[in-house]
C-alpha cells in the first residue's frame, strides 16, 4: 500500500511514520515544506520538499499522487499567528490544492486531520457524536479554517461518491518529541519551561469553560493506520480520557486552581499577543472554552479503536518534553532551533512570538 503523508515532518506525521515502520506492507512517501534528515523515524521513507501554498503545488503533488492507494492530508500552520493571509494559505487554500491533486491523481482514499476545532460551541459536561453542528467558533482563525476545508471536503464527496473520504477529528495531540514545538507555538519564550521538570505548576487559570481533550500522537497515528485498513468513511473523533480540567492538572502537578473570569483570560491573552510576548490570540482561548467535549464511540466501534495512553500521562509526558527542550533535530518542524520565533534565543535576535517563519 503506498500512501502519501503531506505534512509528514510534524507532530502527527512524526509519530504516523513510525507507527507505518512496523507495517511491512505500507510505503510512506512523505511531503513537507522543509524534508527531514534520512534518520530516525524519517529513514527509508521516500520524500518530497513541496510546499502546498506555493503556485507549482498542483502539478508537483499530482506527480507524487499519482499511484498512490491513499494520501493523507496533516500540513496545516498554526503560526505566525499575526500572518493571517500566510495561514490561510497553508490551511485553507494549501488543503485545497492537496485535494484537488488527489482528484486528479486518481487516488482511492483520502484522509484528511481535522480536529474539535469545526465543531460548534458544545456541552463540557457531556459528549457530542460526530454528527455535532459544524460551524466552529467564529473568534478562532484556526476553527474557522477547519470548518472551510471540511466545507470543500463535504462538496468532494458530493461530486466524488466512489472517492473514500476520511475526516480524524483529535483533541490535543501530545507527544515528548513535541515540547520544543508545542511550546514555541503555544507559550513563547517568556514560560520558565525549565522549572516544570520539578512536575510542579503552582498555579493554573480556573473557569468551568477550562475542559479539553487530548490525545496521544502514538494514538492518533494508530486512527490513521486502522483507517487506511478498514472499509470506512466520514468522520471519527480521536481522544483520550480523563477530560483535563483545571482541577485535574492542579492534582497531577501539585498545584493550585486560581478562578479567572473569562474576559480576564481573552484581555489576558489578546494584550500580551499584541504586544507580541507570547504567540496566541484570544481567539484560542475562546476556543478552549467553547469546543466541545467528543464521543470517541464510532472509532471504538468501526475501527476497533482504544487509546493506549491516558490523557493525563500524555500530557506529563509533553510538560516533560517542555522543560527538557525535547525535540527532533532530524525534522525542521520539531527542531530544538533556539533562534526560532517562540524561543529566548530567537527574541534576543528579533524573532517574535508569532512572526516569521515558524521553522
Amino acid at each position: 500500500m503506498r500512501v502519501v503523508i503531506v505534512g509528514a515532518g510534524g507532530n502527527a506525521g512524526t509519530a504516523l511514520l513510525r507507527r507505518l515502520h512496523a507495517e511491512p506492507d505500507v510505503e510512506p512517501i512523505g511531503v513537507s515544506r522543509r524534508t527531514p534528515d534520512d534518520s530516525g523515524p524519517y529513514a527509508g521513507v521516500e520524500w518530497h520538499s513541496i510546499d502546498v501554498g506555493r503556485d507549482d503545488a498542483p502539478d508537483r503533488l499530482t506527480a507524487v499522487f499519482t499511484g498512490a492507494d491513499a494520501v493523507i492530508n496533516l500540513a496545516w500552520q498554526i503560526q505566525p499567528s499575526h500572518d493571517a493571509r500566510r495561514l490561510y494559505r497553508t490551511n485553507v487554500l494549501g488543503s485545497r490544492t492537496v485535494f484537488r491533486a488527489a482528484l486528479r491523481a486518481g487516488v482511492a482514499t483520502l484522509v484528511h486531520a481535522s480536529s474539535v476545532g469545526v465543531y460548534a460551541p458544545g456541552p463540557k459536561w457531556t459528549y457530542v457524536r460526530e454528527s455535532w453542528l459544524r460551524t466552529g467558533v467564529p473568534e478562532s482563525s484556526y476553527s474557522r479554517h477547519k470548518v472551510l476545508v471540511e466545507n470543500m471536503l463535504d462538496e468532494i464527496e458530493s461530486d466524488h461518491p466512489t472517492l473514500r473520504v476520511v475526516r480524524v477529528r483529535p483533541g490535543l495531540i501530545f507527544q515528548r518529541e513535541a515540547g520544543t514545538e508545542i511550546g514555541r507555538y503555544f507559550a513563547g519564550p517568556l514560560l520558565p519551561a525549565r522549572l516544570l521538570r520539578y512536575g510542579w505548576i503552582p498555579a493554573l487559570p480556573a473557569h468551568p469553560g477550562l475542559r479539553l481533550q487530548a490525545v496521544h500522537a502514538d494514538d492518533v497515528a494508530d486512527a490513521y493506520l486502522r483507517v487506511l485498513r478498514a472499509d470506512v468513511r466520514g468522520a471519527f473523533n480521536v481522544a483520550a480520557g480523563p477530560v483535563l480540567d483545571p482541577a485535574a492538572i492542579a492534582r497531577a502537578f501539585r498545584g493550585l486552581a486560581v478562578p479567572v473570569p473569562q474576559f480576564a483570560l481573552e484581555g489576558a491573552a489578546a494584550l500580551s499577543w499584541r504586544l507580541r510576548m507570547q504567540p496566541v490570540d484570544r481567539g484560542w482561548v475562546r476556543l478552549a472554552l467553547k469546543a466541545p467535549l467528543m464521543c470517541c464511540d464510532r472509532a471504538a466501534e468501526e475501527l476497533g479503536w482504544a487509546p493506549a495512553t491516558d490523557a493525563l500521562t500524555a500530557l506529563r509526558e509533553v510538560i516533560g518534553g517542555l522543560a527538557d527542550r525535547a525535540a527532533r533535530p532530524e525534522s525542521p518542524a520539531l527542531a530544538p532551533d533556539p533562534t526560532l520565533p517562540g524561543r529566548l534565543g530567537g527574541l534576543l535576535r528579533g524573532r517574535l512570538p508569532g512572526t516569521g517563519d515558524p521553522h
